[in-house]
C-alpha cells in the first residue's frame, strides 16, 4: 500500500492495517466485497484490513487490487526492532512431539481418558445443570455456514443467522413469558448485568435516578451481588427462613426501610436452596408496590420450562443460561450465552449494537454475542417442542426427588418445600457426619471419584453440604448407581465412626486412589487395596482411574506466587 502511495495510519501494528483513502473508503470496501473479501469501513476516509494465519498471498493481491494498488515487495520489516521476538516459543515438547494425524489422535484420546465427562457418567453438579449436549444439536456448530461468519459481516451476508437469532429469541420469549429477548450477553453473569442495566435505564427514564438499592436474598447466586454493584447499585441482603425460603417478614422490613430508593430485587426461582417458594407472587407484588423491579435469576429455569413462566408470575427481567437449560456445553471457559429477557416496558433498554452509538450500552463486542453456538439451543428447542420441554422439566424434578427420597435416611436433605418435596436439586447435609466423625465434604467428594462419579457441587450455597442436580439426562439405572455409591460411602463413614478405621487413614481420607497407588509394591493402609480401587458396585471392566491423587486445593490461594518481573526490573 505504501508503495502505491496509500497512507497507512500507524507506523507499528500487529494483525490490522488501517489505510487512509480520503473519500474512497466505501469504494474500496465495495471492490473487495466483489472479490469475496470483507474489509472494515471505519468511516468515509479509512479502511481497516485484518489478517490472520489463514491469509494467503492471493488474498493480499485481491485486497491490494481493491485499493487500486499492484503487488510490490515489502520495504523492510513493519515491526519496530523493540517489538521483535527474541525468545523461543511453543517450547513444551507437546508442540513438537506429534508429527502425524495418528499420533495427534492418540494424544487427544489420552487426554480424554484422563477426563471425567458426561459421556462417561453422571455429573450431578447442583446449580450447574450438566445435561446432555446431543450430537444432533452440536453438529451444525462446525458447519462452515455458521462457523466461518465474522461477527461484523455485512447484514446482506447474514440473513440466515438473523433468521436463526430472531426465531431463537422469539422461542425463548415464549417459554419464559417475556416480551423481548437479547442473546447478546456472552455469559449468565453478563445477562445479569444487562438486566440490571435495563432496570437502571428504566428508572432513569422516569426521572428516578435515586433508585439504587438492590435487594438480594441470602440464598442467591454469588454473581448476583457482584452484578448489582457493577450496575451501580447498593446491595441489601434479605434473610431466608429455616426452610430456605425468602423471609417475607424481613423482606417487608427491608422494603419499608429502602422504599424510596428501591430499584430492584434479584431472586432465584426455584431458589438456590432447591425449593419452589410459595411466596414468589407475594414477593413480586411487594417490590412492585414500592416502585421496584423484579429480577428473577434464570439459573434454575430447568425446573420451570413448560410449567411456569417468570414473565407471567410477576418478574420483569431474567437472564437465561443457555449453557444450562438449553444445552450449550459448559466447560473450557466458554463461550457461553446468557440471554436477557424482559417485559415490554424494559425492551427499549436491552443491550444495543456495539458498533452503533447509543445511550444503552452493549455488554458484548458483537451484537449477537457468541452467535456461533446458538444453533445448539435452536436445534434443542426445535426438536423438543412444547411437549418435550415440559417432559424434560418433569423428569428433572422427578429425578431430584427420587435421589432425595433414596438418600434422606443416610444424609439429611437440608431444605424441602411443599409436602417435603424438592425442586430440581437437593442439598445433602454432611455437617452432622463431619462433626461426629471428622469425615469432610471434601472426603466424600473425592471418594465418589473412586466410585466413578464426578462430585456434586460442594459447600454451595451452604458450607459443608453437597448439592445434587441429576437433570433429565440420567436414566433410572444411573440414578440408582449414584445413590448406591452414596449409600456405600455412608457405610464407610460408619466404619470410621465405629473406630474400625483411623480418622486419618481410611478410604475417604485417602481418596481418590490412582492405579499407581493401589498397585504399589507396598500397602500400609488399614483397609484393603481392593476396597480402595474397586469399591462396592464398581464395574471392574470399565473402571475410571483418576490420573492424580488429591491435592491441597486451597494451598495456592494461601500461598500466592507472582510470575511477574520484580519492580527493580522496570527501573531503567
Amino acid at each position: 500500500l505504501a508503495a502505491a502511495g496509500v497512507e497507512v495510519a500507524h507506523a507499528a501494528f500487529f494483525d490490522t492495517v488501517t489505510a487512509v483513502v480520503p473519500g474512497r473508503a466505501a469504494e474500496v470496501v465495495a471492490a473487495a466485497e466483489g472479490a469475496g473479501i470483507n474489509l472494515r469501513l471505519v468511516d468515509a476516509d479509512r479502511v481497516s484490513v485484518a489478517c490472520d494465519e489463514t491469509t494467503t498471498p492471493a488474498h493480499v493481491e485481491a485486497v491490494l487490487a481493491a485499493f487500486g494498488a499492484a503487488p510490490a515487495p515489502a520495504d523492510g520489516a513493519a515491526l519496530p526492532a523493540g517489538l521483535e521476538r527474541t525468545t523461543d516459543y511453543l517450547t513444551h515438547p507437546v508442540f513438537s512431539a506429534h508429527h502425524s494425524e495418528t499420533a495427534m489422535l492418540r494424544y487427544l484420546r489420552k487426554l480424554s481418558d484422563r477426563d471425567y465427562a458426561l459421556d462417561r457418567g453422571m455429573i450431578p453438579l447442583g446449580s450447574c445443570t450438566m445435561k446432555l449436549n446431543a450430537t444432533t444439536e452440536m453438529e451444525p456448530v462446525s458447519w462452515a455456514e455458521f462457523a466461518n461468519i465474522h461477527p461484523y459481516a455485512p447484514a446482506s451476508q447474514t440473513a440466515g443467522y438473523e433468521a436463526l437469532v430472531a426465531q431463537l429469541e422469539g422461542w425463548l420469549a415464549e417459554v419464559t413469558g417475556y416480551d423481548a429477548v437479547s442473546v447478546q450477553p456472552n455469559a449468565g453473569s453478563q445477562g445479569e448485568l444487562a438486566g440490571l442495566l435495563a432496570i437502571r435505564g428504566y428508572h432513569r427514564s422516569r426521572g428516578e435516578t435515586h433508585r439504587d438499592v438492590c435487594l438480594i436474598p441470602s440464598s442467591a447466586h454469588g454473581t448476583n451481588a457482584a452484578s448489582a454493584v457493577m450496575a451501580g447499585m447498593r446491595v441489601v441482603v434479605v434473610a431466608c427462613d429455616e426452610n430456605g425460603n425468602v423471609d417475607l417478614g424481613d423482606l417487608a422490613a427491608k422494603i419499608e426501610k429502602h422504599a424510596d430508593a428501591l430499584a430492584a430485587i434479584m431472586v432465584t426461582y426455584p431458589s438456590t436452596h432447591g425449593v419452589y417458594e410459595k411466596g414468589i407472587a407475594e414477593l413480586c407484588g411487594a417490590v412492585h408496590d414500592a416502585g421496584g423491579q423484579v429480577y428473577v435469576d434464570g439459573a434454575n429455569l430447568n425446573a420451570l420450562v413448560g410449567f411456569a413462566k417468570p414473565g407471567k408470575f410477576g418478574a420483569d427481567v431474567s437472564h437465561l443460561n443457555l449453557h444450562k437449560t438449553f444445552c450449550i456445553p459448559h466447560g473450557g471457559g466458554g463461550p457461553g450465552v446468557g440471554p436477557v429477557a424482559v417485559r415490554a416496558h424494559l425492551a427499549e433498554f436491552l443491550p444495543g449494537d456495539p458498533l452503533e452509538p447509543g445511550e444503552h450500552h452493549a455488554v458484548s463486542a458483537a451484537a449477537h454475542g457468541s452467535a456461533g453456538i446458538l444453533p445448539i439451543s435452536w436445534a434443542y428447542l426445535r426438536m423438543m417442542g412444547p411437549e418435550g420441554l415440559a417432559a424434560a422439566t418433569g423428569v428433572a424434578v422427578l429425578a431430584a426427588n427420587y435421589v432425595a427420597a433414596r438418600l434422606r435416611e443416610h444424609y439429611p436433605v437440608l431444605y424441602a418445600g411443599n409436602e417435603g418435596l424438592v425442586a430440581h436439586e437437593c442439598i445433602l447435609d454432611l455437617r452432622p457426619l463431619t462433626k461426629a466423625t471428622g469425615v469432610s465434604v471434601d472426603d466424600v467428594a473425592k471418594r465418589l471419584i473412586d466410585y466413578g462419579f464426578h462430585a456434586p457441587t460442594m459447600s454451595f450455597p451452604v458450607a459443608g453440604t453437597l448439592m445434587v442436580e441429576p437433570t433429565e439426562s440420567e436414566d433410572l439405572a444411573e440414578l440408582d448407581r449414584f445413590c448406591d455409591a452414596m449409600i456405600a460411602i455412608k457405610g464407610e463413614i460408619d466404619r470410621v465412626a465405629a473406630g474400625e478405621w483411623p480418622r486419618d487413614d481410611n478410604p475417604l481420607h485417602n481418596a481418590p486412589h490412582t492405579a499407581a497407588a493401589v498397585t504399589a509394591d507396598e500397602w500400609q493402609h488399614a483397609y484393603p487395596r481392593s476396597l480402595a480401587g474397586f469399591p462396592a458396585g464398581v464395574d471392574r471392566t470399565s473402571k475410571y482411574w483418576p490420573p492424580v491423587r488429591r491435592i491441597d486445593g486451597a494451598y495456592g490461594d494461601r500461598n500466592l506466587v507472582c510470575s511477574c518481573p520484580s519492580p527493580e526490573a522496570f527501573e531503567d
